[in-house]
């Protein structure tokens, strides 16, 4: 029986993958395909990464935009949060629609299992029209929407210690006995830890270790299964690095300021902050504030780069709902204290300040943050490195190349 396991440890910049921090992934990665150049998507946000990993698409033809998006309802722009539970609700009013592409659930007919420890968003984008099952301490369900409710249901703490519950418990109850075709595991860590935490200090450095004690537990689990007779693809990975942050700017008080947005919660124009970096949205009407937008944004010091029109399209996004500028944030010199060089400019909607390193976000085009890592495993022992680059699309057509299931419209799969 053809099997495929994915796990995901959120948040796990490539660079930090070494003997000393995360020995078991480096193991892995002497004896499986190592990706080498491994991309995450823009913004490089997890909800948004949940998605272009369950479809394989890029967030510009996936659908969802990032952490926060806007719909435009009744011709006004508005900004919902895609980590809360009732996001896909809010979507499915504006648009009709969840995600504009099929999941790998839908494609197996249902046959998918995942357990996630992230926000509830990013949980429910893995399988977001209810085909298979996905857990989550928000809410659990299973195909059609049914419920899982008491001692079934998954409810951990959002934390390395919720993760340690949640890896145990896929490894008996979803990999050795309801073996589905697809098992996904999606750890909170070290993601949670860092956006508390400086990054290489005491506690984001044992997150890591964490996560990295989970990978060993579930490769174990998988090298059984194996054992047993079954052909297992087992696929470990992050969906983005992280950067330390500096100044926090609300970028919507900015715009109200120098006149180019009505009032905060106008619905002429919109932002919708990725941490390191914004979607700045116009409504219909107000194609006039554009030019002024342009200028201030590409003036301000906050704003590293500014990508409109052909320029969303590089970054695989697309201006649906008025989204007309993409602003990744810029780079202050200094260090956080642990080693780790550069702060980011974070784009808020909360109290201006200056973080000084003590904690991280992601979300912009930055090379840490846009370099997650990625090993496949298929059991043969022939480690390899792949130099030509990859991203999170690549995962779902890998995994259903291996599962013998039609992937048209998607990228090559990296076996």
């Amino acid at each position: 029986m053809r099997r495929a396991v994915l796990l995901m440890c959120d948040g796990l910049s490539r660079e930090w993958i070494s003997p000393e921090r995360t020995p078991n992934i480096w193991a892995m990665k002497q004896s499986g395909l190592w990706c080498a150049d491994h991309r995450a998507v823009f913004p490089s946000v997890t909800r948004a990464s949940a998605a272009a990993v369950a479809t394989g698409y890029t967030p510009g033809n996936h659908g969802l935009h990032g952490n926060r998006m806007c719909f435009l309802v009744d011709g006004k722009l508005e900004v919902r949060d895609a980590g809360l539970p009732d996001f896909r609700d809010h979507m499915r009013r504006a648009t009709g629609r969840t995600l504009h592409v099929p999941t790998m659930a839908e494609r197996l007919n249902g046959d998918c299992v995942a357990f996630s420890n992230v926000s509830p968003g990013a949980a429910y984008f893995l399988d977001p029209d209810h085909h298979g099952w996905v857990y989550h301490r928000a809410g659990c369900f299973g195909p059609g929407g049914e419920p899982i409710t008491g001692d079934d249901a998954l409810t951990v703490p959002s934390d390395p210690d919720g993760d340690a519950v949640m890896v145990e418990r896929f490894c008996g109850e979803v990999l050795e006995e309801r073996r589905p075709k697809l098992a996904i595991c999606w750890q909170c860590s070290p993601d949670k830890t860092g956006h508390t935490e400086p990054l290489l200090g005491p506690v984001h450095t044992a997150a890591m270790a964490a996560a990295d004690r989970h990978v060993a537990q579930v490769f174990a689990k998988v090298q059984e299964l194996r054992a047993a007779g079954d052909d297992v693809l087992f696929l470990v990975g992050s969906d983005h690095g992280m950067e330390s942050i500096g100044p926090r700017v609300h970028v919507g008080e900015r715009l109200v300021a120098a006149g180019l947005k009505d009032a905060l919660d106008s619905g002429d124009v919109a932002v919708a902050c990725q941490g390191t970096s914004a979607l700045i949205y116009v409504a219909p009407g107000y194609e006039s504030r554009i030019d002024g937008l342009r200028a201030y944004l590409k003036d301000a010091d906050w704003a590293a780069s500014v990508f409109e029109g052909d320029g969303l399209k590089t970054l695989g996004a697309r201006p649906d709902y008025g989204l007309t500028f993409a602003v990744d944030t810029a780079y202050v010199e200094k260090d956080n204290g642990h080693g780790v060089t550069g702060q980011r400019y974070e784009a808020i909607d909360g109290a201006e300040g200056d973080a000084a390193g003590a904690f991280a976000q992601h979300g912009g085009i930055g090379p840490r943050e846009t370099a997650p890592f990625l090993v496949v495993d298929d059991g043969s022992g022939s480690g390899r490195e792949r130099a030509e680059t990859s991203s999170l699309p690549n995962i779902a057509p890998t995994i259903l190349g291996y599962l013998g299931v039609a992937a048209e419209g998607l990228q090559p799969s990296l076996l």
